[in-house]
């Protein structure tokens, strides 16, 4: 099968994807109706703009030529990424996530079911040997734990020392760790060696850092300034923190402070944030990023039809968005 773009493979099996959502809802006890509604209306109410869902097929496709056997892995990561973007909107006091008629316990007990239990379940009804089955099983659980982890740096905001290093440490566990899952998860589905699902984990990794990296600079772009207002420290943050001019990082952990409940220290740090030697920082970075992932995807090497997919996706997650006073 071979496609241009991760989103044209997205669309081409994008009915199988449905029929593999549809199974693995059915796995839910019959007896469990309401489990089974409520999983459903969290699927149904959040849509993502890019349909990353395919980067398992595209993996196991360049292990193996065929993406359909990791159909249901497929579902596994939209039903991690809507548990996680729930629980993120609840974190951010931003209300219960929006999943029609569910209230906010009731969408929150949908939430934790959806990123953890009904992903084992997911795994437990593959027909693959057993160890197979529980080194599946074993991705699932680490990448909770990993991002839980990162999601609790993220939050203690703590920008007083944040530099570089620790926010990627963040970015790690809170994008790096689903998306290694994923990838890993793909290749031992494909039947790699423990070689190649080590490098498949160090790619989905650095996909990671850099999918967050992209969402950062949306953010800003966007005008939304959800981070500003939730308090993030974000790594374009950690660059402007390095300035080495006397009480520059004073008065940007100032703004950054005031930003979650003040427009005018907002449209301030935007700013700063958006000065040319710290654009510069992160656009080295972000290119060094890049070609780190790029590095990985050439030990890999692969399926010749699908490799170039896993490259095309890395470099439109790694576009410098931002200009000087775009904010």
């Amino acid at each position: 099968m071979n496609a241009v773009s991760y989103e044209e493979l997205h669309r081409r099996l994008a009915p199988e994807i449905e029929a593999a959502r549809a199974a693995a809802l059915a796995l839910l006890d019959p007896a469990a109706p309401a489990v089974r509604e409520g999983v459903a209306a969290l699927l149904e109410h959040r849509t993502f703009t890019y349909p990353l869902s395919v980067l398992p097929l595209i993996v196991h496709a360049a292990e193996t030529g065929d993406p359909r056997p990791a159909l249901p892995l497929a579902v596994v990561h939209d039903l991690w990424w809507t548990s996680a973007c729930c629980l993120d909107d609840l974190a951010d006091s931003q209300g219960a996530c929006p999943a029609g008629d569910l209230g906010q316990s009731e969408a929150l007990l949908a939430t934790v079911l959806a990123g953890t239990t009904l992903p084992l379940l997911v795994v437990q009804a593959q027909p693959v040997p057993e160890p197979v089955r529980a080194l599946l099983a074993a991705e699932v659980v680490k990448c909770s734990i990993g991002a839980a982890e990162g999601q609790l740096r993220d939050l203690r905001g703590q920008v007083r020392g944040a530099t570089r290093a620790s926010v990627t440490e963040v970015y790690l566990g809170k994008s790096g760790a689903p998306y290694s899952m994923i990838t890993a998860m793909a290749a031992l589905l494909a039947g790699a060696d423990g070689r190649r699902v080590a490098l498949w984990r160090e790619f989905g990794d650095v996909f990671g850092v850099l999918w967050q990296l992209f969402n950062d600079q949306e953010d800003i772009l966007s005008g939304r300034g959800e981070d500003l207002r939730n308090g993030t420290v974000t790594y374009l943050l950690a660059c402007a923190l390095e300035d080495p001019a006397p009480g520059a990082a004073a008065h940007l952990t100032s703004l950054h402070r005031a930003a979650t409940h003040s427009a005018p220290a907002r449209t301030e740090l935007t700013r700063l944030l958006l000065a040319p030697d710290v654009l510069s920082r992160y656009e080295q970075d972000l290119d060094a990023f890049r070609h780190r992932a790029h590095r990985v995807l050439d030990d890999l090497g692969g399926d010749d039809a699908h490799l170039p997919l896993l490259r095309d996706l890395v470099d439109r997650s790694s576009r410098m968005l931002l200009r000087k006073g775009e904010g």
